[in-house]
């Protein structure tokens, strides 16, 4: 185990207390660990300094992020095997990694090793975070000003960046595959078909007026306009968004049925509305402000009208107090951002005084949607660097690809709530026959 790559191993290896399932290749050109598995390649001393000073997922995202490691060989097979190692673990238990270190560091061959390791990095002090991360946030959690910066870090960031990942149909939510009878479909064809699903669970028709809930690039305002003959107002919070979605309706000739808001759900008071989709937009809603959300969405309808709310959820814990937000998430994805178990969402769009009346869990999808667009970012990758910045695209390709395994791993998941504001009389206007959308 000679040069630096042996020392960082022996330190890993004792640390994790387990042997590490990757190779390590340090910056003096010196390997170690198993022979043909994927190589984590450790650039250089300052990568070092941020895993010896955050000794968690934080650390390794920061080095990520700036360039400092990198992964020779294919990205899903090294996080697969890190995977138990790091993400898992510390999603378990929070504060294991570091606790982990505290009691490998109290042993006497590892305060020398460490010594040792501290010794190659030049000062010992951490260096300042890549510029990709989210800056400290104003207001409280969940605010109208906090929840504008959060969605203001993700979404603008350039439309032609998202282009170049999300492909023609600008749709950033899972797809919906295999309805091609042939099986070949593609990214725009599987997301034309999730679109399409959305309005048939909502029963879309000639002249109803439907409410798009963080609208995006305007996906969904355009098909179920275009395809259903509805009148629709689509809002986010994001002012790139908006402005790209109503050049978009403009294009298509449909300003007259589609109409793009800069506006927080929070801020509504136009409804009411026969119909409301909610895709990929709950996750930024938070906890504490859920019942909230679903309240309003809720006095939005009109009687009988309906709710499909896709949304990403995670597993259940023993103790739900314990969920914390995912540090590399939240500081360079979705800041903010809270994931809950499906069964919550069912139960507070209940408590709102909804009925629920279907959940269709479409995890694999999402698996395959992300690794398509993981596949968009690396063929255009010089080109999204140039449109953002080299740390940017490393965030987009380490959180989408580490994303694909976990919804691979059933570690979270996406479901589709169809929700109905039963009126008094208790006709819900759905079909008898279980998904048989149309009646």
């Amino acid at each position: 185990m000679a040069g630096a790559a042996g020392r960082l191993t022996k330190l890993a290896e004792e640390v994790l207390g387990a042997p590490l399932p990757v190779r390590i290749r340090a910056w003096d050109a010196s390997e170690s660990g198993p022979p043909g598995a994927p190589v984590l390649v450790i650039r250089n001393r300052r990568a070092l300094r941020r895993l010896l000073f955050k000794p968690s997922e934080l650390g390794l995202a920061r080095a990520w992020v700036a360039g400092d490691i990198d992964v020779d060989g294919d990205l899903y097979t090294a996080l697969d095997l890190l995977a138990g190692l790091i993400w898992e673990r510390d999603s378990a238990a929070p504060k294991q990694p570091r606790a982990a270190v505290l009691r490998a560091l109290a042993r006497p061959e590892i305060r020398t090793a460490a010594r040792e390791l501290l010794s190659l990095t030049g000062l010992p002090l951490p260096p300042a975070p890549p510029a990709e991360e989210a800056r400290p946030r104003r207001g409280a959690l969940h605010s109208l000003l906090r929840d504008r910066q959060a969605i203001s870090h993700h979404y603008d960031v350039g439309n032609d960046f998202y282009a170049l990942v999300l492909g023609p149909s600008m749709v950033y939510s899972c797809a919906y595959w295999g309805t091609a009878p042939d099986g070949a479909t593609t990214l725009e064809d599987a997301q034309r078909d999730k679109l399409d699903l959305i309005c048939r669970k909502l029963g879309l028709a000639e002249g109803q007026r439907l409410l798009d809930v963080g609208c995006g690039w305007g996906s969904m305002v355009l098909h179920a306009a275009r395809e259903y003959g509805v009148r629709a107002v689509g809002i986010t919070l994001s002012e790139e968004q908006a402005a790209y979605a109503r050049k978009r309706v403009a294009d298509a000739g449909l300003t007259d049925r589609i109409e793009i808001r800069v506006q927080d759900y929070r801020e509504l008071s136009d409804g009411p509305f026969d119909a409301i989709s909610s895709i990929g937009m709950a996750e930024h809603v938070g906890r504490a402000r859920y019942a909230e959300y679903a309240g309003l969405l809720y006095g939005l309808l009109k009687p009988g009208g309906r709710l499909l709310n896709h949304q990403i959820a995670r597993r259940p814990l023993a103790d739900e107090e314990a969920y914390r937000v995912d540090e590399f998430i939240d500081r360079y994805v979705f800041p903010d951002g809270e994931l809950a178990p499906v069964g919550r969402t069912v139960g507070q769009l209940e408590a709102a005084g909804f009925e629920v009346r279907d959940v269709e869990v479409i995890r694999e999808h999402y698996a395959l949607t992300l690794r398509q667009w993981v596949a968009n970012l690396e063929a255009h990758w010089r080109e999204a660097v140039r449109l953002t910045s080299p740390g940017r695209a490393r965030v987009w390709r380490l959180y989408m690809a580490a994303s694909a395994l976990s919804f691979e791993r059933n570690r979270i998941g996406v479901n589709q709530v169809l929700a109905v504001r039963t009126p008094d009389s208790g006709a819900s206007g759905l079909p008898l026959r279980s998904r048989d959308w149309r009646g």
